[in-house]
């Protein structure tokens, strides 16, 4: 039997739509249970506290809870481990950073792969870095520490808070592009490397703003430069690396993740709601406050991000012979 041309307009379309009902009804019911965002770090640092900003807001939208649970060691690789053996529907997610783009290449041997084993779901914001000397160093711009470094190579050190980590390999990614021998002195963390900053053990250091910025006003350390490409709103007096030194670009990035083959839907309903949270006005004043840029981007659009990221560090880190211990 044929059947009359509207008739069978209006089934075709009512069978097109039967694929996306589950998935409506998934993205529905979706938190079911308290959620899990695991964190590779200790408790009180960046990744943290972004963890947990965001998990409250997710909270009082989804009306489940979103649970931080920090799981610090490898790199954060322990924690991006867990993730990756976690079951693929929602309820647990990675806090993830730039230190998950830099692993992919510096631990070649971990057993996963950051850019095949987690789903980009919403990222969260960028932190630029802050170029600061110590006073001692001859040098008030970038062009002309540039041209110190080269009249004294490898005599001058810069610190880091680890192997690996993104001021180590913004301070390679430097000596590539500026065409300077600094040699790399990693830390336990910021501040013991700032107070040898200040005290000249070292001469160097790249890390966030607020990290260094009172101590730059204070006169204790000059800023050189900032590492985004362009200046910062808060900062608009000190210039980008990328000013003197076409195409540096050295920010750090946050970023929440999910096991692969978690549904579309429900990485779509996170996106919608990490989004919604950073358009608000309190979370967006607290991450500004930690010096941080919101960084509100589609999953598609963080996959290029976190794409770009490994493409560019997995070039320094094999060029500057970077290597873990």
């Amino acid at each position: 039997m044929k059947l009359p041309r509207r008739q069978f307009l209006h089934l075709a379309a009512g069978a097109a739509a039967l694929p996306a009902l589950p998935r409506i009804a998934r993205a529905q019911n979706y938190p079911s249970r308290p959620v899990r965002i695991i964190v590779g770090f200790a408790a009180g640092g960046t990744f943290d506290i972004t963890a947990r900003l965001i998990g409250e807001w997710l909270s009082q939208r989804l009306a489940q809870p979103f649970l931080i649970e920090n799981r610090p060691g490898a790199g954060g690789n322990l924690g991006t481990e867990a993730v990756v053996k976690a079951s693929p529907d929602g309820h647990t997610l990675l806090l993830a950073g730039t230190t998950s783009a830099i692993n992919a290449t510096l631990y070649d041997k971990m057993g996963l792969n950051f850019v095949r084993d987690i789903a980009p779901v919403g990222s969260i914001l960028r932190d630029p870095q802050l170029m600061v000397a110590n006073p001692s160093i001859p040098a008030k711009t970038v062009p002309e520490f540039i041209t110190y470094a080269k009249a004294n190579p490898a005599k001058i050190n810069f610190g880091s808070v680890g192997v690996g980590s993104t001021p180590h390999v913004s301070g390679e990614l430097f000596n590539l592009m500026a065409g300077v021998h600094m040699i790399h002195v990693p830390y336990r963390g910021g501040a013991p490397a700032l107070t040898d900053l200040i005290g000249g053990q070292i001469q160097i250091f790249f890390g966030l703003p607020s990290a260094s910025i009172e101590y730059v006003r204070a006169g204790k350390l000059r800023a050189l430069a900032v590492t985004a490409e362009t200046r910062l709103a808060s900062l608009p007096d000190i210039p980008s690396v990328s000013e003197f030194v076409p195409g540096f670009e050295a920010s750090a990035w946050l970023g929440i993740g999910a096991p692969k083959n978690t549904p579309v839907d429900i990485i779509e309903k996170l996106n919608k709601e990490i989004n919604a949270g950073l358009d608000n006005p309190k979370i967006k004043a607290r991450l500004t406050e930690l010096g941080s840029t919101v960084q509100a981007l589609s999953p598609a659009d963080f996959a290029k991000v976190i794409a770009d990221d490994v493409e560019k560090w997995v070039k320094v880190i094999r060029a500057a012979n970077i290597k873990v211990e």
